[in-house]
């Protein structure tokens, strides 16, 4: 099935604006990229799909899938002493999907937030636990997030995830988990499969950012103005530096 992209923000309107959790952190990144793709339809070019991890995403579903139909921990609850267990929800493959996803309508910009999960445990407290699939291959042992922009962006993924399904009138736990998959390269060769360590850890959220960063959103879509270049934006960097280059190219060609 084909999905058309989500049409251009019209300052005023009075209908819901769709909104995903991943451009709410391309506006955390670069507010002008943000503005450039939501209100003129300019986008960032796109990145090659990560198929590899796309891949490892989707047995994770299914084998977690299958303890959640048993109703039974898989074994690396057990493994890492987490207090939960799959849950099993009527909304689980809507939440899921990229393009539905959890929703909630935040009603001071009346902008309609969704983001897909890749999974929901559930405590013996009833409370949700949100749950990120990730797949790598790196030399060191992936026990934590580490302090980096990237994995900044893994802990705002999650929390937007929280706040998410408390919109939708879900009580969640504050602490959430990791399943990271780290791919082993130091074998004695292919033979047809790549082997994974795979670790799971907590991470306590925290969902205060959401609401004010919502605002400031709405804000840049019904503003003219374009926002200030970001200083460590690479698209903005590179726009500049081609824009230059361009101009200069045109100042020779008319001497």
């Amino acid at each position: 099935m084909a999905y058309e992209r989500s049409p251009s923000y019209k300052p005023g309107q009075t209908a819901a604006y769709k909104l995903s959790r991943s451009k709410i952190e391309n506006f955390i990144r670069c507010p002008r990229c943000f503005w450039l793709d939501r209100r003129l339809g300019i986008g960032q070019p796109s990145m090659p799909p990560f198929l590899i991890n796309s891949a490892v995403d989707e047995l994770l579903k299914a084998e977690f899938d299958t303890y959640r139909e048993k109703g039974e921990q898989h074994p690396w609850q057990i493994e890492f002493k987490v207090d939960a267990k799959p849950f099993k929800h009527a909304n689980l493959n809507r939440w899921r999907h990229t393009f539905t996803g959890v929703q909630h309508l935040h009603e001071p910009t009346n902008l309609l937030i969704f983001g897909g999960v890749d999974d929901v445990w559930e405590t013996p407290k009833g409370e949700l636990v949100v749950v990120d699939y990730k797949a790598t291959a790196k030399a060191k042992e992936i026990t934590d997030l580490e302090d980096s922009k990237w994995h900044d962006a893994y802990r705002r993924q999650m929390e937007v995830y929280q706040w998410l399904l408390r919109g939708e009138g879900h009580k969640v736990s504050d602490t959430g988990y990791f399943v990271y998959a780290n791919g082993i390269s130091k074998k004695d060769g292919f033979f047809n499969k790549v082997e994974f360590r795979t670790n799971v850890f907590p991470y306590k959220g925290s969902d205060k950012w959401v609401e004010p960063t919502l605002l400031k959103i709405k804000k840049t879509l019904e503003s003219d103005k374009m926002p200030k270049e970001s200083a460590d934006c690479e698209y903005c960097a590179y726009a500049r530096s081609r824009t230059e280059l361009t101009l200069r190219a045109l100042r020779r060609q008319s001497k």
